[in-house]
């Protein structure tokens, strides 16, 4: 059965995002620099993508960062969600603690909390790549599909080969907007990046199949 939902990143251990990988790994924290950075930087790897975000914070701010990340993993939603507003409240400059909010958010149905938060993280860093997919999928959920879609290209058109964009507008070219050509070719450039997906190799064959017809 196919799943209907988009692919979810949780942006954990965001002051160094390395959540963008087809193989995850736990990242390794990031050292604090000595001037707070609005930009942040992209590596790609064989494995992925890791996210670096400069920030300057308090040793106390990191530790309630990593403890809020540590409950969201554990899927304790409303006291991660707790400590990420504290983080949020103690450094507003910080883009990764509001993309992890609008994720959590998300996670427990409250669409406009997550999208304001993420759109929060778009106002403080507009090329962030993560936020734009994240609010994409706030906007499936919330049924604007051509505002997901907006989105999706935009998240793809800082970074093109950023394959969580590409496997979550394929998923919406295929079965809320009907696209079939957007669905296609989404599809195949992500499967460059993630072959052993073997959920969406399944979905690309069954697009063939109907396409055939």
């Amino acid at each position: 059965m196919r799943r209907l939902t988009d692919a979810l990143i949780l942006c954990a251990a965001a002051f160094v995002i390395a959540a963008c990988s087809s193989a995850p790994t736990k990242p390794k924290p990031a050292p604090v620099v000595e001037k707070q950075a609005a930009r942040i930087q992209i590596q790609q790897d064989p494995g992925g993508f890791s996210i670096i975000e400069e920030v300057n914070v308090t040793p106390e701010i990191r530790a309630e960062y990593d403890s809020a990340i540590r409950m969201l993993e554990q899927k304790q939603f409303e006291q991660g969600i707790a400590a990420l507003v504290k983080v949020t409240q103690a450094a507003p400059g910080v883009t990764a603690a509001h993309i992890d909010l609008g994720i959590a958010y998300s996670r427990q149905g409250d669409l406009e909390r997550a999208e304001a938060s993420l759109l929060q993280a778009l106002a403080i860093n507009p090329k962030h790549p993560i936020a734009h997919n994240e609010l994409g999928m706030v906007k499936r959920k919330r049924g604007d599909f051509t505002a997901a879609r907006a989105s999706y290209e935009q998240a793809l058109a800082l970074h093109p080969t950023f394959h969580y964009a590409q496997r979550n507008l394929a998923i919406l070219c295929d079965l809320y907007l009907a696209d079939r050509p957007c669905a296609l070719s989404n599809y195949e450039a992500y499967l460059q990046s993630a072959p052993d997906d073997q959920d969406v190799v399944k979905w690309l064959a069954d697009l063939r199949n109907r396409q055939a017809r």
